[in-house]
């Protein structure tokens, strides 16, 4: 009997353990990227601010379709300022810039080139 206690009270560590593993990983400027642009989004970038160039597109061969959304996550220390861009099919691009991740949970990406921020 004391066995089968020994094994649930380390069972329930080691989900405890896992699930605070996952949190830890969770970067501070993970956000909920937005598409409410109207079109389907072909290539997102997201850069720090103080970058000249953008990074990797984050959607790979994904497609952001309009009215859909993007869970980004990254951990890369506390960087605040953020800049987004959304390329579209026909090769045209919006960039939004300035953006602050650590105090933002969703970004929205408007159809006139503003941000909604929340």
């Amino acid at each position: 009997m004391q066995k089968i206690k020994s094994l649930k009270v380390m069972f329930l560590t080691a989900v405890f353990v896992m699930a605070m593993s996952a949190v830890a990983f969770a970067g501070p400027q993970d956000f909920v990227l937005v598409n409410n642009t109207g079109f389907p989004i072909y290539v997102v970038n997201v850069s720090a601010a103080s970058s000249n160039s953008w990074e990797e597109d984050i959607l790979g061969s994904q497609i952001l379709a309009n009215g859909e959304s993007l869970k980004v996550n990254f951990n890369v220390g506390n960087t605040q300022m953020w800049d987004i861009q959304a390329v579209f099919e026909d090769g045209s691009s919006l960039a939004w810039y300035g953006i602050d991740l650590l105090s933002t949970y969703q970004v929205t990406l408007n159809n006139d080139g503003t941000a909604t921020l929340q």
